[in-house]
């Protein structure tokens, strides 16, 4: 028993030291830090103008949409209004509705169709960059006119190709990229909501 606890320290010791490696990569970014203030300046530019933010991932790229949605829909760390922030992964009627009469590749471009604007800005989660709603949700939101946003993992996938700016993270193993899509995400919310607080 003692030797199963050993190992399963040093096992996650492990983790976390990848996980720190990767993330002090990340930081080293240049390119990473100046595309990200890009997608913050989008996303300010939008809701300035009466915009919102769509937000689209598919399991563990879905749990990072929704999470950013709420930090902009309620507060990511000053007292101020809620900013227009939809995560296009959680009505189910919706998603059940649209895979059944569409297919799953449209459960997220029909609601880019249905709620999305000229202006506003869509942000598709995707580790390996191909997947086909998220792409599909890309190519319907250009058409739109909307501004287009990948997350992505070391490849950047179709999406890199597809949308008009992507956040690749330095890394190939998806956990470590989903960590990196979360530290992206909240170093944007804290320039989005600095840059807005005083608008609230």
């Amino acid at each position: 028993m003692a030797d199963d606890a050993k190992r399963a320290q040093q096992e996650i010791a492990a983790v976390l030291q990848d996980a720190a490696a990767v993330a002090n990569e990340l930081a080293a970014m240049d390119d990473l830090r100046a595309a990200a203030a890009e997608v913050a300046g989008l996303v300010i530019e939008s809701i300035r103008a009466g915009g919102k933010v769509l937000l689209c991932g598919n399991g563990g790229s879905a749990a990072d949409s929704q999470h950013i949605a709420a930090e902009l829909s309620g507060r990511f760390e000053m007292e101020r209004r809620g900013l227009p922030a939809v995560a296009l992964t959680t009505d189910t009627s919706a998603l059940t509705s649209i895979g059944n009469d569409y297919g799953f590749e449209a459960v997220f471009s029909r609601q880019v169709e249905a709620l999305g604007r000229e202006g506003d800005v869509l942000l598709a989660y995707s580790t390996s960059g191909n997947s086909a709603n998220c792409l599909r949700a890309v190519e319907k939101a250009r058409e739109m006119g909307l501004r287009t946003v990948a997350l992505t993992g070391r490849s950047g996938g179709a999406l890199a190709k597809a949308a008009d700016v992507t956040l690749k993270a330095p890394a190939d193993v998806t956990a470590r990229i989903q960590e990196c899509h979360g530290k992206i995400g909240h170093a944007i919310c804290a320039v989005v909501e600095r840059a807005l607080c005083g608008e609230a």
